[in-house]
C-alpha cells in the first residue's frame, strides 16, 4: 500500500511540473530601467480565452505596479503582448502482456536469437494545446526595444489550472524585473 501511495505521489508531482511554463527574458543591457515609470498596452494579447486575456493583463499590471510603474496615456514604455497556441500531438506506445521465448532454431521460435510469443502492443495518440505568451517593451518615443519576456508550455485543459500556470509564468517572467545592466568589458 505504501508503494502504491508513493508512486501516486510521484506521478502527481511530475504532472504538476509538466504544466509549469518555461520562461525566458531578454533585455537591452544599455538601458537604464530606472528612467522608466509609466506604460500603456499598445497591443493587448489576443488569441486565447477573453477571460484568460483579462487575467494575463491584470497579472502583468500587478507586477509592474509592484515595481512602481503606473499606466499612463502619455507613457514612457509601450507594451505589446502576443499569444500563440497550436495543437500538438503525442503518440505513446505500450507493450502489454507476457512475452515468452528464449533461444531456439530459426524464425521467431526456432533459430539463433531470441524468440517470443504472446503479448500485444497498444499505441495511443493524444492532442494537446501548446501555448506561447510574449510581452515586448518598447520605448514609447523612439520605439527602441527594451525588454522581452516569453512563457511557453502545455496549456492545461482546466481554466483554473490555466490561470495557475499563467500566473506562475508571469511571476517567473518578472522575478528579475527591472533588469540591472550588465557591465560589459571594453
Amino acid at each position: 500500500m505504501k508503494r502504491v501511495f508513493s508512486i501516486l505521489c510521484a506521478a502527481l508531482l511530475l504532472a504538476g511540473c509538466a504544466t509549469t511554463p518555461a520562461v525566458f527574458t531578454d533585455f537591452d543591457p544599455g538601458v537604464n530601467f530606472g528612467e522608466y515609470r509609466t506604460y500603456r498596452w499598445a497591443e493587448k494579447p489576443e488569441g486565447f480565452s477573453p477571460l484568460q486575456q483579462q487575467r494575463m493583463i491584470a497579472a502583468v499590471d500587478a507586477k509592474l505596479r509592484e515595481r512602481g510603474w503606473t499606466q499612463s496615456t502619455t507613457p514612457q514604455v509601450d507594451l505589446v503582448g502576443r499569444i500563440v497556441t497550436e495543437t500538438r500531438y503525442r503518440m505513446d506506445s505500450y507493450n502489454y502482456g507476457p512475452m515468452w521465448g528464449g533461444w531456439g532454431w530459426g524464425g521467431c521460435c526456432w533459430g539463433s536469437g531470441w524468440g517470443a510469443w504472446g503479448g500485444y502492443n497498444s499505441t495511443t495518440m493524444r492532442s494537446y494545446t501548446y501555448g506561447t505568451f510574449v510581452i515586448d517593451m518598447f520605448d514609447a518615443q523612439t520605439r527602441r526595444p527594451l525588454w522581452r519576456g516569453i512563457a511557453m508550455g502545455t496549456v492545461p485543459d482546466s481554466p483554473i489550472d490555466q490561470t495557475t500556470a499563467m500566473q506562475a509564468g508571469i511571476d517567473r517572467m518578472f522575478a528579475q524585473f527591472p533588469p540591472v545592466a550588465i557591465a560589459q568589458a571594453p
